[in-house]
């Protein structure tokens, strides 16, 4: 998984061609922490077709709002650089992210 940072987003993300994944977390997020090792395994069962990352909105919080995240944890799906589809909130679990994904693929 790659680390999206306030330097890279705007290259591995919104000018990036295909899918990517961004699972937005916060340090002081103990849910996004417990989703970690399902969006893992996610990104190992897409791999080569979709790009999986984080971006720790504890370090970019003026890039997740410019991304309208309000609240965490949020996983939001892009296609060529555009926001398709988002998790967010309780709702964000592994089958959730799948179903999202396999919506959208």
């Amino acid at each position: 998984m790659l680390e999206f940072t306030k330097e890279n987003f705007e290259e591995e993300v919104l000018q990036s061609k295909g899918h990517v994944i961004v699972d937005y977390w916060g340090d002081g997020c103990e849910p996004c922490k417990a989703l970690m090792p399902d969006v893992e395994a996610l990104a190992a069962e897409y791999e080569g077709r979709v790009t999986f990352g984080k971006l720790n909105t504890t370090k970019a919080r003026r890039l997740a709002i410019s991304q309208r995240v309000l609240g965490l944890p949020t996983i939001i799906l892009y296609k060529d650089g555009e926001k398709v589809a988002e998790v967010t909130g309780k709702e964000t679990n592994k089958e959730a992210i799948k179903a999202m994904l396999e919506a959208n693929l």
